[in-house]
């Protein structure tokens, strides 16, 4: 068996994790409990500790930040012990900041002078419920792309499979593609205000500033494209 690798884990990792991760037998874990025994799991088990998908776990593997080895026929197993003190660490981490802000003003929009967009007002609450963890996830792809961890290839194509994945649950619920490009756009603004806002808190040169709008639009048009290619592929 090859030996993983001894570097804990930087703390770029523990901005993602939910708030109420799953642990094993339902023990949620507590602080300053000792370290278990190391016990090694598969890519699946470690995506259920974590609350996060395969890629992102693989890109956190492959950038060290959450230790790894591959068996003789190529799987990757975790060390599950490892997960779960990250996941008691990361508990008690804040939002990452471009989320918290984003997340803030989308709800300060929507929800102004009882003035709520026709388009949501026509999304009914399972809609809602059903799309708010692939925007979550949206956030925090833009966060980690801007701050330059992992690979931008593996995050590019991962937001365009946000993008296919907004699509498809909006064309199965019947969302008229107008209607979908509308709230993805005033997600879209949102973002970047709040990029602009983060830019002046934060006192970026209008060089970085602009940068960054620059990687978040990007972003959002392969989302966008991702979207828009699930309605020109229904069936007529």
């Amino acid at each position: 068996m090859a030996v993983p690798p001894s570097e804990r884990p930087d703390t770029g990792v523990l901005d993602f994790l939910p708030l109420h991760p799953i642990a094993p037998n339902g023990d949620a874990g507590g602080g300053g409990r000792t370290r278990r025994a190391s016990r090694w799991v598969s890519l699946s088990r470690a995506c259920e500790i974590l609350g996060v998908n395969e890629s992102t776990v693989r890109r956190w593997a492959d950038a060290g930040e959450i230790q790894m080895f591959r068996t003789p026929g190529g799987h990757r197993r975790f060390d599950e012990g490892d997960l779960l003190g990250l996941v008691e660490r990361g508990a008690q981490q804040p939002n990452r900041e471009i989320e918290s802000a984003a997340i803030t003003r989308i709800r300060r929009q929507l929800h102004a002078h009882n003035a709520e967009p026709a388009w949501y007002r026509e999304t009914d609450d399972d809609e809602r419920d059903a799309l708010r963890p692939l925007g979550r996830r949206l956030l925090q792809i833009v966060d980690d792309y801007l701050a330059r961890r992992g690979q931008r290839s593996d995050l590019e194509r991962e937001v365009a499979e946000i993008g296919t994945a907004y699509g498809e649950e909006l064309l199965r619920r019947g969302m008229p593609l107008a209607q979908a490009v509308q709230a993805f756009t005033f997600f879209r603004r949102a973002l970047d205000q709040t990029a602009k806002q983060l830019a002046y808190r934060n006192r970026m040169t209008a060089e970085e500033a602009a940068a960054a709008r620059e990687q978040i639009a990007l972003l959002a048009d392969r989302v966008l494209l991702a979207l828009t290619s699930v309605y020109d592929g229904r069936p007529e």
